[in-house]
C-alpha cells in the first residue's frame, strides 16, 4: 500500500526533472599575440577539429592541438 502512495510523488519528480539540459555554446576567446609579436594569419585551413592558431616562441605561428601538439611536428 505504501508503494501506491509513493508512485504519484515519483511521477511528479520524474516529470519535474526530465527537462532538457541546455548549455551555452562554447566560444573560444580570440587569441591575442604576445607583446612585440606581429600577428600572422593562417596560410592554410585548420588541420582538424580542436586545432587553434597560436604563437610558438621558437617557430612562430602555427596550428596547435591541446592533445596532439603542434601540426607538422613542432615541439
Amino acid at each position: 500500500m505504501k508503494s501506491l502512495l509513493f508512485l504519484p510523488a515519483a511521477a511528479v519528480m520524474v516529470a519535474a526533472l526530465s527537462g532538457c539540459v541546455v548549455t551555452p555554446p562554447s566560444v573560444r576567446p580570440a587569441y591575442v599575440a604576445p607583446p612585440g609579436v606581429v600577428y600572422v594569419q593562417p596560410t592554410y585551413v585548420s588541420p582538424g577539429p580542436g586545432y587553434v592558431w597560436a604563437y610558438h616562441s621558437h617557430y612562430g605561428w602555427g596550428w596547435h592541438h591541446p592533445e596532439y601538439g603542434w601540426h607538422r611536428g613542432w615541439r
